[in-house]
């Protein structure tokens, strides 16, 4: 009886860790786009070029609440709070999530 109770639990665990796991991953996979794009952006990467541009697309994409929260006439300040402040909610709502979803 004792050896069902434990492998019921494991499955159970095994599943919101997965879970806790997933969401971990989507919030550090939003959060790096963010800042390679903060990143590409400082560095005067080719806006020409096809992975800056993706990069682009998913960072206005993914931060398109936030922009022009900052408006400032440094472009650069400008970019790096706009598209840096939903990097750090990202990371630290979906860490968050996902140590509540651990705990279940």
């Amino acid at each position: 009886m004792h050896d069902n109770d434990r492998s019921s639990r494991n499955q159970e665990e095994s599943g919101t860790g997965r879970m806790a796991l997933i969401i971990h991953s989507v919030a550090d996979v939003a959060a790096g786009f963010l800042g390679l794009w903060i990143l590409l952006y400082l560095l005067d990467a080719n806006q020409a070029n096809v992975f800056v541009g993706f990069v682009e697309g998913v960072a206005d994409w993914l931060g398109w609440w936030a922009q022009d929260i900052f408006t400032m006439e440094n472009e650069n300040v400008r970019i790096f709070l706009n598209y840096g402040l939903p990097a750090v909610l990202y990371l630290m709502v979906g860490h968050g999530i996902a140590a509540r979803v651990r705990r279940l």
